[in-house]
């Protein structure tokens, strides 16, 4: 039986409560205390990030046997599950997505079904093609309208349900576009399929990646203070290009997004390693194992009883509201992992998608 590595879940435990705390500011309110204002923006894009290169890393870990014993038979097996897993997520994330239009879900069923195509190439294949497809959206935004169908002071989008509106905001201009964030799932795909138990050569990513986000965030800092001069208008233009914003997801954002997730998945293995009998640890790894039951109960429960509670409030409450009601509910997620996890192998979500798909 193969033997998870110990830190993998860890990190998605680390990456789910940072798009709780995202998605609960963005949905409650996020007007306050500057300083808290501040600590939630770290998270800002990078969570999800992180999320998806994880789900790249661990398909790898789970077609990693085969490929390197070019079984086709279990290859062919692992494609099918793979398929499957993907048509699963999308169909769960459009259940939802007229609750939660944020959802990052059915975004995933295509990155997958993307890996699928390359899951028997070489390695500076995966990492030329997530290149490329980064590269390549600057100049699909020069031909195309990225604020088509965007009504950004609400975050509404227009004629979501429409063939050509679902389809644009899906492969190039909604929350997580596949155009180009099937990067991070083909970073996270290449990061899986090297040793990732030679703590030599995770050292080596921790440090590399920590040293090249430090400097994207500070050159982007610099070169938007240089170049506005002071002036705020021209602040907020270069910042749309230059900064680290998620949206629109630019070259700066997605090697930086790819910076910071190699570094915590790193640190999270050396950590974790170190300190393998650490109850912190365990109970962070046990979330981890149920992130996609996280991820869905933060919209449903989580989001559903603030709905019921006072609907009118919803998008007026402070930043510190939505940040202390964040790490409460993702106290009670890990808590919730720490019990459940003592009579069962996985999670409710996790449990169906292995009986849908097996």
């Amino acid at each position: 039986m193969k033997q998870r590595i110990i830190g993998i879940d860890m990190a998605r435990a680390l990456a789910v409560i940072g798009m709780i705390i995202v998605n609960f500011k963005t949905v409650f309110g996020s007007a306050g205390l500057p300083w808290v204002q501040s600590f939630t923006s770290i998270f800002d894009g990078k969570a999800a990030a992180i999320f998806v290169v994880l789900a790249g890393v661990g398909m790898a870990l789970m077609t990693n046997s085969a490929i390197n014993h070019r079984d086709k038979a279990k290859i062919k097996v692992a494609r099918i599950r793979i398929a499957k897993r993907a048509l699963f997520l999308f169909i769960l994330g459009l259940s939802y997505i007229t609750i939660w239009p944020a959802d990052i879900l059915h975004f995933y069923g295509i990155y997958m079904a993307i890996i699928i195509l390359i899951l028997t190439c070489k390695e500076h294949t995966i990492l030329i093609s997530g290149i490329a497809i980064i590269v390549a959206y600057p100049i699909l935004i020069t031909v195309l309208n990225y604020e088509t169908g965007w009504d950004f002071t609400t975050l509404d989008y227009h004629a979501f349900w429409s063939f050509k509106g679902f389809i644009r905001n899906l492969f190039f201009n909604g929350f997580h576009p596949v155009m180009p964030w099937t990067a991070f799932m083909l970073f996270g795909y290449w990061l899986g399929k090297q040793d990732l138990n030679n703590l030599k050569f995770v050292k080596k990513i921790f440090w590399m990646s920590t040293l090249i986000f430090i400097s994207i965030q500070v050159v982007s800092y610099l070169t938007i203070s240089i170049l506005s001069e002071g002036n705020q208008e021209a602040t907020l233009e270069l910042t749309a290009v230059l900064g680290t914003n998620p949206m629109p997801p630019l070259p700066i954002y997605m090697f930086n997004g790819i910076a910071i997730a190699f570094a915590v998945i790193s640190a999270c293995i050396l950590i974790a390693k170190k300190f393998k009998n650490s109850f912190i640890i365990d109970a962070l790894n046990k979330t981890g194992q149920l992130a996609l039951t996280f991820y869905a109960a933060h919209v449903v429960i989580g989001m559903g009883i603030i709905e019921v509670i006072n609907p009118n409030k919803i998008g007026n409450y402070s930043i510190q509201f939505s940040v202390g009601y964040a790490i409460v509910f993702s106290l009670l997620c890990i808590l919730f992992a720490i019990v459940w996890r003592k009579y069962k192998n996985y999670g409710p979500l996790e449990w169906l998608m292995r009986k849908i798909t097996a």
